[in-house]
């Protein structure tokens, strides 16, 4: 007979708390926004910060693996053999 044994798992996360400073007129729009939406200043604010923070690491990884596939390109520049007035039919 096996018993079974539901495993449980516990991490920690640490929340840092911020203060910002924000015009009361945007405050007060702000607050009436999150309350459409069912949320909160802070949930509308930690949202954000959240997604800038993962839009910003992956464009770094974009830029990571674009200098990555430039160095192992096999494709070389020749020489400059026009001038800009050549471009502009000048």
């Amino acid at each position: 007979m096996s018993i079974s044994h539901p495993h449980s798992y516990t991490y920690t996360v640490v929340i840092k708390n911020i203060t910002l400073s924000v015009d009361e007129n945007v405050l007060a729009a702000v607050h009436r926004h999150a309350a459409e939406c069912n949320s909160t200043v802070n949930a509308l604010v930690r949202d954000y910060l959240t997604g800038l923070a993962a839009h910003h690491d992956r464009a770094k990884l974009a830029r990571e693996r674009l200098r990555q596939l430039s160095a192992q390109s096999q494709g070389r520049l020749g020489k400059k053999t026009w001038t800009r007035d050549d471009l502009h039919d000048r």
